[in-house]
């Protein structure tokens, strides 16, 4: 509800920073939680997104809940690797508890974590662990789900501007779900301000195949894009096998093989989003594939 107090972990990052953005305009009272070693323009800019600045050790508890008192959700934006996903996610989550926060938004902003078999993509691997921490918690969390990020599609997924293709694994008739970042920030500020949201929320801004994506493309780019099979679902699992072993990355959080961890599961179906829950709030409104790339030149127009 409107003058709710809400806490946002990772208000200093991009997806966190449009979150922010988008509860001050809901009319939300923004705590923004900042580490004590974050730079001073790091802050400034939070609080010219609206949010009060309020600094904490991310690492203990107490310091936590400290920032957190008063607060009616906790709202997380917070990526990286099990550091972050189950240690800094269980400081906040054991600070909301302690505070009494009633409700607690977890950073997963994905695609259906839940139903790949376990060991077979990292990423989603750590927010289904943490999801069992959490259901473990007395208070009430949702899950966010919207598949992959609409913006990357042309910047670091399946769009080949320059060969004017869209790369498939597999059938080029499999439909991928995808929604902008800003959507995908409007739908938890919304959430934040309903006491009634339930454990997970799926949201997609739009639903194509590869086939379809193509089609898209050239009615907007004015270039003829066609779809183009990298290969077979098995051959991308071989690949990123050997993506791992000859350049592992171990400490980065997207590897070229994370990347294509994520990429073999949408393919496959498995993590594909259904129900929608799009029309839970009638005033969030989400951007098609054809809206976003409508007369957008970037790599996309390409000669």
């Amino acid at each position: 509800m409107v003058g709710s107090t809400v806490l946002v972990a990772g208000a200093t990052g991009d997806l966190g920073g449009r979150i922010t953005r988008a509860l001050a305009e809901r009319g939300a009272l923004v705590r923004a939680l900042v580490r004590h070693d974050a730079s001073a323009s790091a802050g400034q800019r939070v609080s010219e997104l609206g949010a009060d600045v309020v600094l904490a050790d991310v690492s203990d508890v107490a310091s936590v809940a400290a920032a957190s008192r008063g607060v009616d959700c906790v709202v997380s934006a917070l990526n990286g690797l099990r550091n972050v996903i189950l240690d800094r996610h269980s400081v906040l989550l054991d600070a909301a508890v302690a505070m009494g926060t009633p409700r607690f938004i977890s950073s997963d902003y994905s695609a259906d974590f839940a139903t790949p078999p376990p060991g077979g993509n990292r990423n989603l691997d750590l927010r289904r662990e943490f999801m069992g921490r959490a259901d473990r918690a007395p208070i009430s969390v949702t899950t966010i789900l919207n598949g992959a990020f609409m913006d990357l599609l042309g910047a670091e997924m399946i769009i080949q501007p320059r060969l004017r293709r869209v790369l498939s694994w597999g059938s080029a008739d499999q439909p991928l779900n995808s929604t902008t970042k800003d959507d995908v920030a409007a739908y938890p500020a919304a959430a934040a301000l309903d006491t009634t949201t339930p454990r997970i929320l799926r949201v997609a801004g739009d639903t194509l195949s590869v086939r379809d994506l193509a089609q898209t493309l050239t009615r907007t780019t004015g270039h003829h894009y066609r779809p183009l099979r990298a290969g077979s679902i098995r051959s991308l699992g071989i690949l990123i096998g050997l993506v791992k072993v000859l350049a592992p990355e171990p400490g980065a959080v997207f590897p070229a093989w994370q990347g294509m961890q994520y990429t073999r599961d949408m393919f496959s179906g498995r993590v594909r989003l259904a129900p929608l829950d799009n029309d839970r709030f009638p005033d969030v409104t989400f951007m098609s594939v054809l809206d976003t790339f409508a007369g957008v030149s970037l790599p996309l127009a390409v000669t």
